[in-house]
């Protein structure tokens, strides 16, 4: 289904988890921070409530290797460009030349 409305963060997530069938403390317990541990099921639910945002590239990749799902969808939703995009070394004439493409597209 598509929607007219972009979701946030938390919603997107939410809605990911929910139709993969985990409740939270099984996802944060799937979601590693940088030094190994797990994040803590509140931390999750303060995320799918919009409270919080992932902290770093390497949280979204984790949630999105955990929901199965893209990491840039995830990226895209919490309002960032995933790093293979944002370490691009692109003039400004190819970056409007990409953006122009992305927005053809996306309105189809």
């Amino acid at each position: 289904m598509i929607s007219s409305k972009k979701p946030t963060f938390g919603q997107a997530v939410t809605n990911l988890r929910r139709k993969r069938g985990l409740n939270q403390r099984e996802l944060a317990d799937r979601i590693k921070r940088e030094d190994g541990g797990a994040i803590s099921a509140q931390y999750l639910s303060d995320i799918e409530h919009d409270r919080r945002s992932p902290s770093s590239d390497h949280l979204i990749r984790q949630m999105a290797d955990a929901l199965d799902a893209d990491p840039s969808f995830l990226a895209f939703v919490a309002g960032t460009l995933p790093p293979e995009i944002r370490d691009l070394a692109l003039d400004e004439e190819r970056l409007r030349r990409a953006i122009d493409a992305f927005r053809k597209e996306a309105q189809r």
